[in-house]
């Protein structure tokens, strides 16, 4: 399967949205990367739905894990 570059505008478009509908979320990353984003690092995630069911998960940070974090939030910085 190939690269289709139109894709990318649909990644740019569908970052600026959700920059968009979650402000915060770049900023938080912003906050902590360099820090408390660091190989080893846990980043533990919940989600709950709208009656209540709540699961969570968690991952161990890798290097490449923040090369992508990286790169994602430099196509949603683009896309504003």
């Amino acid at each position: 399967m190939g690269f289709n570059p139109t894709d990318l505008f649909k990644v740019r478009g569908a970052a600026a949205k959700f920059n968009e509908n979650h402000p915060k979320l770049i900023p938080f990353f912003n906050a902590a990367k360099g820090k408390a984003m660091t190989p080893g690092s846990i980043i533990e995630i919940a989600i709950t739905d709208p009656n209540g069911e709540k699961i969570e998960t968690n991952l161990r940070v890798q290097e490449s894990d923040i090369d992508l974090i990286n790169l994602l939030m430099e196509i949603g910085a683009k896309g504003k």
